[in-house]
């Protein structure tokens, strides 16, 4: 059998959806800020389409316990995981935990094992520079995934498409 292509996948805004978790959290905490549909965000970092004054309330929503525990998987991601990986390739979950990381990085894990399996947890990557990663092709949503690491990635980015990067031009 040949062997497929190594695929690293991002989680946060690819396989669940931050940024719906970010606005459900906002409706439940922060009623009183106006939330904009889920298309107007046009920023990658969910609270810069908010004015200043709000911007910090926002960021430490996925700051508190349960935030990536609860995120709800994006439409079809989970399948196309597994097609992936039924067609014989290599794929592993390539995610940047948070800064304020204590609540983030069990909560990923623990999301991986309850959406695709115990075992997918051994596929997990956590880094914060993702070009130090080998790959052929990553998947992720951040429109600077490939430029924003300390040196040229060997894989190619794909992005995944969301409303913050469809200024960007590239593989989709």
């Amino acid at each position: 059998m040949n062997k497929g292509m190594e695929f690293l996948v991002d989680m946060d805004g690819v396989l669940c959806d931050f940024t719906q978790g970010v606005l459900d959290r906002m409706a439940e905490q922060y009623p009183e800020i106006l939330r904009l549909p889920y298309d107007a965000h046009t920023e990658f970092e969910v609270q810069h389409n908010y004015p200043e004054g709000v911007r910090g309330k926002i960021r430490r929503l996925c700051e508190q316990p349960g935030f990536f525990r609860n995120l709800k998987p994006v439409p079809c991601a989970i399948e196309g995981m597994r097609w992936l990986i039924a067609e014989g390739h290599d794929v592993r979950i390539c995610t940047s935990p948070l800064r304020q990381w204590q609540h983030c990085v069990a909560e990923k894990y623990a999301w991986v094992a309850e959406h695709l399996g115990e075992e997918f947890v051994r596929n997990m990557i956590l880094i914060r520079d993702k070009s130090l990663v080998s790959g052929a092709i990553l998947i992720d949503d951040h429109p600077e995934a490939a430029t924003k690491g300390s040196k040229q990635p060997e894989w190619m980015h794909w992005l995944y498409d969301q409303p913050y990067n469809r200024h960007v031009h590239g593989h989709r």
